[in-house]
């Protein structure tokens, strides 16, 4: 049987963040399931990086639905998750059914990817040594976490990146991890 991947995430989420690691893991064969707070059609963003702002902009990005509401997810039926980043953590880290499913993940120590305000989700639920978009390295050390500044952190099965622009050495790394803990069958 195929070893089945969670991504939870919701609208306002950064397009690049939640599309890459869902065709990169298919193409290692997973299979990959998104899950928001409710089915429907998502509405991600595009954050880019332009000469002249302070931070980040953000653009509206592709649109793309859900297979389940955070309600109807079963975490003992997959083998890993990943929190792709964008605005969606910003809100969703106030939903108790999601605030479960980490929770069952980090119990049961499976593989979790998470990406720039991805950690706004799973600081609430562990805190480890990790990675984040450079603007949450206080709200990472509010919450218990020791912060670092590279392109992936990995704490045990925790992998952690800034930002899209790290996708590459983000997903290596993780790929490393799940490889380990659920080889494709």
């Amino acid at each position: 049987m195929t070893a089945k991947i969670l991504i939870v995430t919701g609208d306002a989420a950064e397009s690049l963040e939640v599309l890459y690691p869902y065709q990169r893991l298919r193409e290692e064969g997973y299979d990959v399931h998104i899950a928001a707070p409710a089915r429907k059609k998502l509405r991600f963003v595009v954050h880019d990086f332009e000469p002249g702002f302070d931070t980040y902009t953000e653009k509206p990005g592709y649109t793309w639905p859900a297979d389940l509401a955070f309600a109807e997810v079963d975490p003992g039926q997959y083998a890993a998750l990943v929190i792709p980043g964008g605005r969606a953590p910003e809100y969703l880290r106030n939903d108790p059914e999601l605030r479960k499913i980490l929770k069952s993940f980090f119990d049961s120590d499976k593989p979790v990817a998470q990406i720039c305000h991805g950690p706004l989700l799973t600081a609430a639920i562990d805190s480890r040594r990790v990675t984040a978009y450079p603007a949450l390295e206080l709200d990472m050390q509010a919450a218990g976490a020791t912060f670092q500044d590279a392109e992936a952190v990995v704490d045990g099965t925790l992998v952690s990146a800034r930002a899209w622009p790290d996708h590459s050495r983000w997903m290596r790394e993780f790929l490393t991890v799940l490889r380990a803990k659920a080889p494709v069958t």
